[in-house]
């Protein structure tokens, strides 16, 4: 079985479409939330995603941006962004974003999986350091693979005896698409976050996505991506809409 995990793709077409273009074969795709938010093409982006199925989980930019929570915890940016958003979606891209199921989900196609957007506790936290992660951990009953979004981080982190490790994948600088494979280990639980493919934040440009394989009863591999777009177009939409300025520019530096 072979899983295509996107998450945080917030409304960049381009980004998403050079995901797609070079993603292997796959049969199940799985969303971890956040599809619109920040950048320029919430329609185009609403209507892609329904087009290609599989699972969607909500995230807090689904919410805010479909009129469901208010803005009160978002900074200016991201505010003004959710606002245009919720003018700018068709009613039938806001009708379907407020249907969006909340995380912890389960996969019906593999066994011992799990699909959160922040976490398995509270689908806005974010799962930034060890201390969290271990605090969810060892939360009962959720499963030894769980795929998260919500920090734009490639990554995760992984548990055993009381311990943590931090998964970090390396790839070289530069425009090519690059991947890096991780064998999951016997024993071990997962905290798995494919990164963000709309506005990655870990000082990588290139939009971010993941393949989990897994066969029969093994824990599997994850291989992480990262791919090379258009920015600049990305950019000329954020500006031509007179979204802020910071949302372009923070772009080209994976900030």
């Amino acid at each position: 079985m072979r899983l295509l995990l996107l998450s945080d793709i917030h409304a960049n077409l381009e980004a998403m479409e050079a995901c797609l273009a070079v993603a292997p074969a796959h049969d199940v795709l799985v969303n971890l939330g956040d599809v619109v938010g920040y950048n320029a093409s919430p329609n185009e982006v609403c209507e892609r995603v329904r087009a290609m199925g599989g699972t969607v989980v909500r995230g807090n930019h689904d919410r805010a941006c479909s009129g469901l929570t208010d803005l009160d915890e978002f900074n200016l940016v991201a505010a003004i962004s959710a606002r245009w958003t919720q003018t700018t979606l068709t009613s039938e891209h806001l009708d379907w974003l407020r249907s969006l199921p909340q995380g912890p989900l389960r996969n019906n196609n593999v066994a011992g999986l799990e699909l959160v957007h922040g976490s398995p506790r509270d689908e806005d936290e974010y799962l930034l350091n060890a201390s969290t992660a271990v605090a969810n951990f060892r939360m009962p009953g959720h499963a030894d693979v769980i795929f998260f979004g919500h920090t734009h981080l490639q990554g995760g982190f992984a548990y055993k005896d009381g311990r943590v490790r931090v998964l970090t994948p390396i790839f070289p600088t530069g425009e090519d698409v690059v991947e890096y494979a991780m064998p999951l280990l016997p024993g071990e639980r997962y905290l798995i976050n494919p990164g963000s493919v709309g506005q990655p934040r870990d000082g990588d440009w290139r939009a971010a996505f993941a393949l989990y394989e897994r066969v029969g009863d093994a824990p599997g591999a994850v291989t992480y991506y990262r791919v090379p777009y258009h920015v600049s177009e990305t950019q000329r939409r954020i500006l031509e809409c007179n979204l802020p300025e910071r949302l372009a520019a923070r772009l080209g530096l994976g900030r």
